[in-house]
């Protein structure tokens, strides 16, 4: 078994390695946790307890809010009842809480073409991406509004060593894309290779998936500037300091975005300096895309929140404060936790919530590992 580490925290599923990365200005010091929960709006949230249930995830929490609290937490006047999942022990990040509000204010983004401004992406590890890749055939083929793009392989890290035969097989990952009317994902499995602690499959999990490992977010706006709040308030840290291009010569972003030729998009990525889990991707595209940024708010149907845990959050209030973003009160909860919500320039809205450590460790060294393949 072959390893090759990486120090820097910076190296996640995506583009980059750490060596490449460049850290801008020196980060505060938050403690933020990686992304925590990926929040989905609902009318009917037992439905997507059982779907997430098909996932691995299982309720550890449950809350309500009265119409007159989740206004003042939220802005939206309805009254909530919150399920907070999570996949197996993994209680660090990768967390799943369902929205169900009494009165939702729309639809949300919707069933929409893919890099449709406003589209949020949950991605997970799968140990049989082309199981997935039929699941939603079926649903597609039963006359359901899914699209399921059909996995296409990228060796991410260039682990393939000498000429491709029978004997020396290719080293890599494979991910498939689905888009829906309240849930989209991206799902990724390796072969020959793993990244210890990214992406954890229990047997719990029907269709032997992961917590969410990171996310994807399409956004409109000099993706530069609007997202600087990330590392600026939260403490994540950039790849680079300056946006990348991808486009359509990369086999994963091609298939997972349905990039004609010709198409390209502004990508940055950030991953908390304390788990190399929970990482997010931005993505803005050069060509035009429909737009649904209005329905990405609290209160719609879909992916309209996320939150990440500090364990002191009177300072990221205060930070945010001094940015002049848009933040509300510090308050609790629906689960009785101290926190606050920001609406960012990238039109993303997250809670910050006070939260001393978890259960089990966050990873802060990225390894490659080389297995029987």
């Amino acid at each position: 078994m072959r390893q090759v580490r990486f120090k820097s925290t910076l190296a996640v599923v995506g583009f980059m390695i750490a060596g490449s990365m460049a850290v801008a200005a020196e980060l505060p010091e938050t403690g933020v946790s990686g992304v925590y929960e990926a929040m989905v709006g609902t009318d009917d949230a037992d439905e997507l307890v059982k779907y997430f249930a098909e996932f691995g995830f299982s309720t550890v929490a449950k809350g309500a809010l009265t119409a007159a609290e989740a206004k003042k937490i939220y802005g939206v006047d309805s009254a909530l009842r919150s399920i907070r999942m999570q996949n197996g022990s993994i209680d660090s990040h990768g967390l799943v809480r369902i929205l169900e509000w009494e009165t939702p204010l729309g639809p949300g983004v919707g069933y929409a073409p893919p890099e449709t401004i406003g589209q949020r992406m949950l991605v997970m590890r799968t140990e049989d991406v082309f199981r997935l890749d039929d699941v939603y055939n079926d649903l597609r083929d039963a006359g359901q509004p899914v699209l399921a793009i059909p996995p296409v392989y990228d060796d991410l890290y260039g682990m393939t060593e000498g000429e491709i035969d029978f004997f020396n097989r290719r080293v890599g990952v494979r991910e498939m894309a689905v888009y829906q009317n309240s849930v989209n994902h991206v799902f990724f499995q390796r072969y020959g290779y793993q990244i210890p602690g990214y992406g954890t499959i229990g047997d719990h999990a029907p269709l032997g998936t992961s917590e969410l490992t990171h996310h994807d977010f399409v956004i409109k706006g000099d993706i530069n500037e609007v997202t600087a709040y990330y590392s600026e308030v939260l403490g994540f840290k950039p790849e680079a300091e300056e946006a990348t291009i991808d486009g359509d010569w990369q086999a994963g972003p091609k298939a997972v975005f349905g990039m004609v030729p010709g198409t390209s998009h502004w990508y940055r990525g950030f991953v908390s300096p304390n788990n190399i889990c929970g990482k997010l991707k931005f993505f803005v595209p050069l060509d035009q895309r429909p737009d649904r940024s209005a329905n990405q708010r609290p209160g719609e149907i879909g992916i309209t929140l996320h939150s990440v845990t500090v364990p002191n959050l009177r300072k990221v209030h205060d930070l945010a404060f001094e940015h002049r973003l848009e933040i509300t009160p510090m308050v609790e909860n629906e689960f009785g936790e101290s926190s606050f919500v920001v609406h960012g320039p990238d039109g993303s809205s997250w809670q910050v919530i006070e939260k001393q450590g978890s259960e089990n460790t966050r990873l802060t060294e990225f390894k490659l590992v080389t297995v029987n393949n």
